[in-house]
């Protein structure tokens, strides 16, 4: 009884083991398979320095409002170059690209104590349910050169606060022009197929006519044809009707001629 338990037990452990192989290498199958259409530039020098220099000033001064208020700005003070360090990280793991047909958006970011391990975020955006991507440059922003973007979505009414924003991307009316002529293919694209239907489904209905009916013409200018030949023989029939009685009547008004015998 034991050794059936046992034997039982291993091949649980084997077809867990088996499925947790397959879905992790169907994972790998799906990111190798994934096609990359565009890919924004969030890295470089230029662009990480002014990132990290705007969110360190923001982060001074939170610290100088908050030891004006309670006095706990002065440990934020202390935290800021641990809060550079965990900035440095997020920016140079972030990915953002643009696939066939979704806007794809990485990063790991590491908790607010790195030895506690990191945070991965992955966030796919249907290119269907886009509207626009505004590009956005506040007062600190301008200051530092730093330009973010908005994914806004289609009918959703919510604040700007809940679509994706993305803050410190380089050249951002690129990607914003890339993901726009992608919309157009795609919209393009299912209008040419929607004819496609239209025409295929007209062709069909033309070429499996009701029984009784030419499989030349469309049904209803087979019909058409049908009453018309109908009419047009009614009127002859008429018309030779009014022929006989005119004959008759001429024969009946007609004068008889007499002949004479010797």
């Amino acid at each position: 009884m034991e050794e059936s338990q046992q034997l039982v037990e291993e091949e649980d452990d084997h077809l867990e083991k088996g499925l947790l192989l397959s879905s992790h290498q169907q994972q790998q199958d799906i990111e190798e398979e994934e096609v990359i259409v565009y890919s924004a530039c969030l890295q470089g020098q230029e662009t990480e320095e002014a990132f990290i220099k705007l969110k360190t000033a923001e982060w001074i001064l939170y610290s100088l409002l908050m030891i004006l208020a309670w006095g706990f700005g002065l440990l934020m003070l202390l935290y800021t170059p641990l809060r550079r360090y965990i900035l440095r990280r997020t920016f140079r793991s972030r990915k953002l690209y643009l696939t066939p047909d979704s806007i794809v958006y990485k990063i790991t970011k590491p908790l607010p104590f790195p030895c506690f391990g990191v945070l991965n975020t992955e966030k796919h955006v249907l290119l269907a349910s886009v509207s626009d991507v505004v590009i956005h440059q506040g007062y600190l922003q301008s200051r530092y050169g730093v330009y973010s973007i908005r994914i806004e979505n289609i009918g959703v009414t919510r604040p700007p606060s809940d679509h994706v924003q993305i803050q410190g991307i380089a050249h951002p009316q690129a990607f914003r022009k890339a993901v726009l002529m992608r919309l157009l293919a795609l919209r393009n694209e299912d209008f040419s197929r929607q004819t496609q239907d239209s025409v295929a489904a007209s062709t069909n209905v033309h070429s499996y006519p009701a029984p009784g009916m030419s499989p030349l013409r469309p049904p209803m200018h087979d019909t058409l044809s049908h009453v018309g030949e109908f009419a047009v023989l009614q009127k002859l029939d008429e018309v030779a009707t009014s022929l006989k009685r005119v004959q008759s009547l001429f024969e009946e008004h007609q004068p008889k001629s007499s002949v004479c015998i010797d």
